[in-house]
C-alpha cells in the first residue's frame, strides 16, 4: 500500500462520516443512556447518581475533577472492585462515567454493563468536549483539585 492509496482510502472514510473524528472513533451503543455534563453535575451533587471520572491522575491535576465526581483511574486492575465499594456493592446504582472526550467513558460503560451494572450512564462530551458537545470545562462547571 502506498501513500496515495492511504490518502484516498482515508478521504473516502472521512467523506462517509463527514468528519475525521467520526472516522477515527464511532460510539458504540452500550444499552445505557447519556447525560450532558450539566445534567451529570446536577444529578451527582443532588445524590441521584454516582459520577466517576475515569481519567488518569495527571489529567485530574491539569484540569481538576468535576465537582461531585469520584476520581477512579480506569487503568487500575481493581477498578470494578473499587467502584463496588463506592456504590456499596449495589450494581443497580445509577453510575455516570466521564473521561476527557467520551471515548474511554463509552468503552468503560460497555465494560461495566458486562460486569453486571444495570444503570450505567455515559457523559460523551467529557471534560474537554467532543462531537457530542463542548464538555464540562467549556460549560463552566465547577471542579475540585485533582
Amino acid at each position: 500500500m502506498n501513500r496515495r492509496t492511504l490518502l484516498i482510502g482515508g478521504l473516502a472514510a472521512i467523506g462517509a462520516t463527514g468528519t475525521a473524528a467520526g472516522w477515527a472513533y464511532s460510539r458504540r451503543d452500550f444499552g445505557g443512556k447519556d447525560l450532558t455534563p450539566t445534567e451529570a453535575h446536577q444529578a451527582a451533587i443532588g445524590g441521584d447518581i454516582i459520577l466517576v471520572d475515569i481519567r488518569r491522575p495527571d489529567e485530574w491535576q491539569r484540569t481538576g475533577v468535576g465537582e461531585g465526581a469520584y476520581p477512579l483511574d480506569m487503568r487500575r486492575n481493581d477498578f470494578v472492585t473499587e467502584l463496588d465499594k463506592i456504590v456499596d456493592s449495589n450494581r443497580e446504582t445509577p453510575v455516570a462515567i466521564i473521561c476527557a472526550r467520551g471515548v474511554r467513558s463509552n468503552r468503560m460503560s460497555r465494560r461495566l454493563m458486562e460486569a453486571g451494572y444495570t444503570r450505567i450512564i455515559d457523559v460523551p462530551e467529557g471534560m474537554l468536549g467532543s462531537n457530542a458537545g463542548p464538555g464540562w470545562l467549556e460549560r463552566g462547571l465547577p471542579t475540585v483539585d485533582g
